[in-house]
C-alpha cells in the first residue's frame, strides 16, 4: 500500500488510539491498513504483564497463539497458532515445527532455546494465518515476530530490578551511548533468577520448575549517510531451568505403590524425592543487517547471521509414569544433549513505484544439529513399595551412555517476490496484492546409536542415513479495499508448509515428507468514534494436507524406558477454521480497554498405526488448541503532580480446556488467569532528567490452580502438570 498510508509509530491522536507500526510485509507498514490478522504487544504490553520469555506468553494474552513446554520440559516449547505448529515431538533435530519465530528478521530453527530471555524488545507481532511467501517454511500457522530495539544514537539508561515470592530477584540494563563519528552503540545485560515452586524432598536436589537466566546483547549501527545503514548485533545467553512436576492424578493398574499415592491438587512438595539438575542452554549469535536506499522508491536490504545453541535436558520430573514392580529400579532420568549450528542470508529488494508497491528477494538457510539422549532409573523400590533407596550415580550399569544418537544437516533456498497494484480508479481505494515463495529443501543425517550401540536394520548393523528434499511453490493472493478512510476490509488466500524429515526416535530413522496448510481468510480493520475506538476481525477457513503424526510404542515395564516413535503423513485431509476479533477502546484520557477473541476448530484426518498388524486407521486430535480463548484488559493512567503518574494494569485470559497429545483425547482444565501491575512512574529524581518508577506486580494474581496438560493411560492412570502459582513481585525503574 502507499508510503502515505504509514504514519508514525506511537504518535498520539488528539486522546484517541495510537498508530501502531507492524514490518509484517517486509516494511513498515500501519497495523490498520496492513490486510493480514495480527496482534501485537509493545515493549510497555509486555513489561506490564510481567513478560520475560516466550514461555510467559503461554498465559492466553494473544488468544490465537498458544505456547507451552515440551511436556514437562521448559526448556523447549511448543508454539501453535490457530491450532497449527507441532502436533509430535519436535524436541529432536530433523523435525520442525508450524509456527516460526523470528528475531529481527532471523528465524530461529530449534524449538530448544526458544524459552530463553528476552532482551530490549520494541514489539512482538503475531502474524496469523500461512505466512508462506514472505517468510518460508515452518510458517503454516503463522509466524512470531520479535523487534528488539536499536541504537538511538542519544544517551539514555533504562534499568529496572526487582524481588519477587520463591527467592527471585531480577535485574535488567540497557544502555544507549551517544552518537560518535556515526556510529551508536547500545548494551543490554540481564539477570534473572527464581526458586522452584515444587519442593524437592530429596536433600541436596534442585527444586521443581525453577530457573537462572544471564544474557548480554550489544549493537552497532553505522549510518556514514542518509542512505545507508550498517548494523551489527551481538548475544549471548545461559538459561538453566528445572522441570515441572508431572503428579499422578488417578491410579492405574501399573503405578507405583502407596508411597505415590494419586494427589488430584496441586502438591507443594513432591511425595518421591529424585536426583534433579537444571537443563541448561547456551544460545549465542551474530547479525549483520546492511540497508541501502538506492533512491526514493528503491531499498536493498541484506540481513546476515549465525547461530550457536548448545542445550542440556535434564528431566527428572515424571515420577508419575514409572511402573512399579518390587524391588524394581523406576525414575526416568531423560538426560540429552543438543547441539545446533545454523546460518542464513536474506536479500530484499523493497520498491514504492507509482500505484505499485513490491518486495522481492532471495533467502538461504543451513543448519547442522546433532544429538544424544540417555534415559537411565535413579530410584528402586523396595519389596512393598513403601519406601525407595536412590541408586548409586550415574546408573551406567543399567545401558550405556549415550542410549540414543543422531544428527541432521539441513540446506533450505528460496526465491520470493510479492507485489502490491494500487490503481488510479475509484480514488484508489481498491488493492490487489500477488505472491509466491519457490523454495527446494534438502535434508539428510544419520542415527548412530540405538540402544547404546550401532543400530540394526534388516540384521545389518551400521549407520542409517535418511535423505529427504522437496520442492514447493507457495503462492498468495489478497483484495483489499479501503471502504472509508478507517474502514479497511480484505479478503486473502495463502499457502504455506512444514519442511519434511525424520524422527531420531525411530529404529529406522525413516523420512516423511512435508505436510501444507492452505487458508481463504476474510477480514475488516475498522476505527470509529474519531478513532476512540477501534475493532478488527477475521474469520477463515482451510485445507491441512500431509499432515505429520507421531505413533509412539511404549513398552510398559519395570525398569524399561526406551520409547520408539514413527512419524506417517496421513493420507486424508484435515480442516481448520475460526473467527477472530480484537477491540481496543480509549474512552477518556489515560484510560484503555482491549478485548480478544479467538474461536479455533481443528479437524485432522485419521493416520495409519505403523506399530499394529494391519496399519489401522486411528483417530488423531489436535494439541493446544482450545475451541474458545479470550484476553481483555484495563490499563489506566491518573495524573497526580507534575510529570508523575499513577498507573494500574489489569488482565484477564480465559480458555477452554484442550487436548495435550494427538493421540489421547483427554483434556486439560479450563484456564482462568489474572494478571496485575500497579505504581507510580515519572517521580523526577534530582535535576538531570532522571525519572523513578515503582511498582507492584502479580502473574496468576487469585492463584487459579488447573491443569494444563492431562494424559490418560489405562495401565499408568491419568497424570498432569498444573500452571504456576501466584508469582508476585515488587520493581523499581529508572529512565535516563
Amino acid at each position: 500500500m502507499p508510503d502515505a498510508a504509514v504514519e508514525a509509530a506511537e504518535a498520539p491522536v488528539a486522546d484517541g488510539l495510537t498508530d501502531i507500526v507492524v514490518t509484517a510485509q517486509k516494511r513498515e507498514t500501519n497495523l490498520q491498513r496492513t490486510p493480514i490478522a495480527i496482534n501485537v504487544l509493545g515493549s510497555e504490553d509486555l513489561i506490564n504483564r510481567h513478560v520475560l520469555t516466550l514461555t510467559d506468553l503461554g498465559d492466553g494474552s494473544i488468544p490465537s497463539l498458544r505456547v507451552a513446554p515440551f511436556f514437562a520440559r521448559k526448556s523447549a516449547l511448543v508454539v501453535n497458532i490457530r491450532g497449527v505448529g507441532a502436533l509430535g515431538d519436535a524436541n529432536q533435530p530433523a523435525r520442525e515445527q508450524g509456527a516460526g519465530v523470528y528475531v529481527d528478521g532471523v528465524y530461529l530453527g530449534r524449538a530448544q532455546g526458544l524459552g530463553a530471555a528476552l532482551y530490549d524488545v520494541e514489539r512482538i507481532e503475531v502474524l496469523k494465518g500461512p505466512q508462506g511467501t514472505l517468510f518460508g517454511r515452518n510458517t503454516e500457522g503463522g509466524a512470531v515476530s520479535i523487534v528488539t530495539k536499536r541504537p538511538s544514537g542519544e544517551f539514555r539508561v533504562d534499568a529496572r530490578a526487582g524481588l519477587s515470592n520463591f527467592d527471585g530477584y531480577e535485574g535488567v540494563v540497557h544502555l544507549d551511548l551517544p552518537e560518535f563519528n556515526n556510529i551508536s552503540i547500545k548494551l543490554d545485560g540481564l539477570y534473572q533468577k527464581r526458586g522452584g515452586t515444587v519442593g524437592n524432598p530429596l536433600a541436596g536436589e534442585e527444586d521443581f520448575n525453577n530457573y537462572e537466566r544471564y544474557g548480554g546483547h550489544a549493537a552497532v549501527m553505522w549510518k556514514p549517510s542518509p542512505d545507508f545503514t550498517a548494523l551489527y548485533e551481538y548475544d549471548r545467553s545461559r538459561d538453566g531451568t528445572t522441570p515441572y512436576l508431572v503428579q499422578l492424578l488417578a491410579r492405574g493398574s501399573l503405578t507405583p505403590a502407596p508411597l505415590s499415592p494419586p494427589r488430584p491438587d496441586r502438591v507443594k512438595t513432591a511425595d518421591i524425592g529424585v536426583p534433579l539438575q537444571e537443563s541448561i542452554g547456551h544460545t549465542s549469535g551474530h547479525l549483520l543487517n546492511l540497508e541501502w536506499k538506492a533512491s526514493d522508491r528503491i531499498q536493498l536490504r541484506s540481513i546476515t547471521s549465525y547461530r550457536e545453541l548448545d542445550q542440556s535436558q535434564y528431566d527428572n520430573g515424571a515420577v508419575a509414569l514409572s511402573v512399579f514392580a518390587p524391588n524394581g529400579n523406576f525414575a526416568r532420568y531423560s538426560l540429552a544433549d543438543f547441539d545446533q549450528h545454523q546460518w542464513s542470508q536474506e536479500l530484499q529488494l523493497i520498491g514504492n513505484l507509482p500505484g505499485l508497491d513490491f518486495v522481492g528477494g532471495l533467502f538461504y538457510y543451513h543448519e547442522k544439529v546433532e544429538d544424544n539422549a540417555w534415559s537411565p532409573n535413579t530410584l528402586r523400590w523396595n519389596a512393598t513399595g513403601t519406601a525407595y533407596t536412590v541408586l548409586p550415580p550415574p546408573g551406567v550399569a543399567q545401558s550405556p551412555f549415550p542410549d540414543r544418537e543422531s544428527n541432521a544437516e539441513t540446506d533450505s533456498a528460496a526465491a520470493f517476490g510479492q507485489a502490491t497494484w494500487t490503481p488510479s480508479v475509484w480514488e484508489e481505494r481498491l488493492h490487489l496484492t500477488l505472491g509466491g515463495r519457490y523454495t527446494h529443501d534438502k535434508k539428510k543425517g544419520e542415527l548412530t546409536k540405538v540402544n547404546g550401540a550401532l543400530p540394526v536394520v534388516n540384521g545389518v548393523r551400521g549407520e542409517v542415513p535418511f535423505r529427504v528434499k522437496s520442492d514447493r511453490f507457495d503462492p498468495m493472493v489478497n483484495i483489499a479495499v479501503d471502504l472509508a478512510p478507517t474502514v479497511h476490509v480484505y479478503g486473502k488466500w495463502s499457502t504455506g508448509y512444514k519442511a519434511g524429515g525424520a524422527n531420531s526416535r525411530s529404529l529406522t530413522y525413516r523420512g516423511f515428507g512435508p505436510e501444507s496448510l492452505s487458508v481463504f481468510e476474510v477480514g475488516a480493520k475498522t476505527e470509529f468514534l474519531d478513532r476512540r475506538v477501534r475493532l478488527n476481525a477475521a474469520a477463515y477457513t482451510g485445507r491441512y494436507k500431509n499432515v505429520q503424526i507421531d505413533f509412539n510404542l511404549n513398552t510398559l515395564q519395570a525398569g524399561v524406558n526406551r520409547t520408539t516413535i514413527e512419524t506417517v503423513n496421513a493420507d486424508g485431509n484435515g480442516r481448520i477454521k475460526g473467527v477472530e476479533a480484537d477491540i481496543t477502546i480509549a474512552p477518556v484520557r489515560g484510560l484503555t480497554l482491549n478485548a480478544s477473541y479467538a474461536y479455533t476448530y481443528v479437524r485432522l484426518p485419521e493416520a495409519r498405526n505403523p506399530f499394529v498388524t494391519g496399519n489401522p486407521l486411528v483417530p488423531v486430535y489436535p494439541i493446544y488448541t482450545p475451541r474458545n480463548a479470550a484476553s481483555g484488559s484495563i490499563d489506566y493512567s491518573l495524573p497526580i503532580a507534575g510529570d508523575m503518574s499513577a498507573f494500574i494494569h489489569l488482565d484477564a485470559n480465559i480458555a477452554d480446556r484442550q487436548v495435550t497429545s494427538s493421540s489421547d483425547p483427554t483434556r486439560s482444565d479450563r484456564q482462568k488467569l489474572v494478571n496485575g501491575r500497579l505504581g507510580l512512574t515519572a517521580i523526577q529524581l534530582g535535576n538531570q532528567g532522571a525519572q523513578l518508577e515503582v511498582a507492584l506486580w502479580a502473574r496468576n494474581l487469585l492463584d487459579h490452580d488447573y491443569v494444563f496438560l492431562r494424559n490418560t493411560s489405562g495401565a499408568l492412570g491419568t497424570y498432569g502438570i498444573y500452571n504456576e502459582p501466584r508469582t508476585y513481585g515488587v520493581e523499581a525503574r529508572i529512565r535516563l
